[in-house]
């Protein structure tokens, strides 16, 4: 990849500062870049990186204000955190890492009945089962497994190790992660007169919608009837479980090592941070905010609300409770001195 100053611009719809016809070649971290990069600027704490990196470019908000001479070229942008994602995606496939190629590895499985789309990459060993579906554009990295009847969308992207169980539907331009399995059995047990435990069979599937990404080591459960749901846009982090017929609604992101017990409901536009546990069989309602290791053990019902703590609870009320709470070695002081007061006054009217 090799870009100037101004390709750059016009491709970012961005305001340019400096030289137009700086070229570049690579992406990298403010603090480290070197003539040829291009750096980014979207968070305020890396501001005096800008000073000293010796990077071509910086790419910056339209309001990021300088207060000493800048030496790379500026390219002013309404989101720097959105044009980041821009200029990486375009250096992936600049570079040949798109993934999509007409390849099959000789060493990969893939079953006769096996239904394969145009321009898919195979990797090896890869066990493509009977009756898969994989639609154009996908890049199947090495070691995946898909089950039988297992369905792929279009330009989606499965990293090895991945295991896709039977059944299972993945959309459109998704992302599944190293190591993530998806349609293992849920958690279901009947317990017994004996105190045993007899399995509850898992008959249902998985369905991620399109444009989901569900990062490495995670796990999502099948249903045990029905279907577990990702809804379309929905972003899940590294190290997560996902327990079997729980639903996650459009456009909400869930940070690693979170829990979501069976049958939950989880709204769209959700941001539920990292370590959240939620029970099973309860309602999170649409643009819920649930900070890193929370606990939560009821259904929460009203739109926009914030959440923490464990159970969780009103964030705002929250603060103000952490507030008295660090006061209340102090406030006891305060209570005991009163107390003596009192018992004072009384002694002194007997």
């Amino acid at each position: 990849m090799e870009f100037t100053a101004q390709e750059l611009c016009d491709f970012l719809e961005g305001t340019l500062e400096g030289n137009p016809a700086v070229k570049v070649r690579k992406p990298a971290k403010i603090e480290e870049g070197m003539e040829g990069d291009i750096c980014f600027l979207a968070n305020p704490k890396y501001l005096a990186f800008a000073y000293s990196t010796r990077a071509s470019i910086i790419i910056a908000n339209e309001d990021q204000i300088f207060e000493q001479p800048v030496n790379a070229t500026i390219i002013r942008v309404k989101n720097a955190y959105n044009s980041i994602a821009k200029v990486l995606d375009q250096y992936k496939i600049m570079n040949g890492n798109s993934g999509r190629q007409n390849q099959v590895d000789k060493m990969a499985f893939v079953s006769d009945s096996a239904k394969i789309g145009e321009n898919v990459f195979i990797g090896i060993f890869a066990t493509i089962g009977d009756g898969v579906e994989i639609g154009a554009e996908s890049y199947i990295h090495p070691q995946v497994f898909l089950g039988k009847n297992v369905k792929i969308g279009s330009h989606t992207t499965i990293f090895p190790g991945a295991v896709i169980l039977e059944d299972c539907v993945i959309g459109n331009n998704c992302i599944i992660g190293s190591g993530t399995i998806i349609g293992s059995d849920g958690f279901g047990f009947a317990p017994q007169e004996d105190g045993t435990y007899k399995k509850v069979a898992q008959t249902g599937n998985v369905v991620l919608e399109d444009q989901v990404e569900v990062g490495a080591n995670s796990t999502i459960d099948r249903a045990t009837m029905g279907s577990t749901i990702i809804r379309k846009g929905a972003k899940l982090d590294n190290l997560i479980q996902i327990a079997h017929n729980v639903e996650i609604g459009e456009n909400t992101v869930i940070a690693a090592q979170s829990g979501i017990s069976g049958s939950t409901k989880i709204g769209k536009n959700c941001v539920i941070g990292g370590q959240v546990g939620i029970v099973g069989h309860v309602t999170i309602a649409d643009g819920t905010k649930i900070n890193a290791q929370s606990g939560v053990a009821k259904s929460i019902k009203e739109v926009n609300r914030s959440f923490t703590g464990s159970p969780a609870f009103d964030y705002n009320a929250s603060m103000r409770s952490q507030v008295i709470f660090r006061k209340l070695p102090e406030l006891f002081e305060k209570i005991f001195a009163l107390e003596q007061t009192i018992n004072e006054m009384k002694k002194t009217r007997v």
